[in-house]
């Protein structure tokens, strides 16, 4: 693929890897570097390339050439993502998105800036998503909903039709939301939860772990050693 434009990935974590290799090898976007906070700064190249503190980025990446995508999850309900989002737009660079070509996106889904669209994901019509969001692999976004800024949808999550998430909200993997749903805002949805009806905001979800049965699994399958 023909690269015609240059990225920083702010980061160097798990994610920053992963949306290293999707930008390169995926996108038009060649990427030139990745920068943290000075305080994290514990190496100065990942991949071949530079790794410089965010404090003094502009030495090192011209925001009237370079791009950026902060490559952070979930962490502190999205704000650390979504702090160097606003940071790095104050310093004039301009965010990038990501969605993959193997996403199922219908021509009129609407997608914000800043966002991040892996594989498999399967956008319906009229389906609104907002600033700063990631999409990770395998997840169902139904007709008619909305996903508002700063979410986080983890893997194979279901969200039906007319839903809307709200803002800053984690869905994590596996979790289904029914049709007509409203998600308040800062919500967490632990793995596996299910949502029939309307939350309100600052809410937890947990999915509870099911308790090991009394006989063994050796003993069960008549496993001898």
């Amino acid at each position: 693929m023909t690269k015609t434009k240059k990225l920083v990935i702010l980061g160097d974590s798990a994610f920053a890897e992963v949306a290293y290799e999707c930008f390169t090898h995926d996108s038009d976007y060649e990427v030139v570097g990745f920068s943290v906070d000075s305080a994290y700064l514990g190496r100065d190249q990942l991949f071949g390339l530079p790794v410089v503190p965010f404090e003094e980025i502009e030495r090192f990446f011209d925001p009237a050439e370079v791009e950026f995508y902060a490559a952070l999850v979930y962490s502190q309900l999205n704000r650390l993502r979504t702090r160097f989002f606003g940071l790095a737009k104050d310093k004039g660079y301009r965010p990038a998105s990501y969605v993959s070509s193997r996403a199922f996106v219908w021509p009129n889904a609407v997608i914000g800036e800043h966002c991040f669209i892996f594989e498999d994901n399967t956008v319906q019509p009229f389906v609104k998503i907002g600033n700063n969001v990631v999409l990770w692999s395998g997840n169902h976004i139904g007709h008619h909903s909305t996903i508002e800024d700063n979410c986080f949808i983890s893997s194979h999550a279901v969200i039906s039709g007319f839903c809307t998430i709200g803002a800053n909200t984690f869905i994590g993997v596996n979790s289904a939301i029914a049709n007509n749903v409203v998600i308040g805002a800062d919500n967490w949805l632990g793995v596996g939860v299910n949502i029939l009806g309307n939350t309100e905001p600052d809410c937890i979800f947990k999915g509870e772990q099911p308790q090991a049965a009394k006989v063994s699994a050796r003993r069960f399958f008549k496993v001898k050693a």
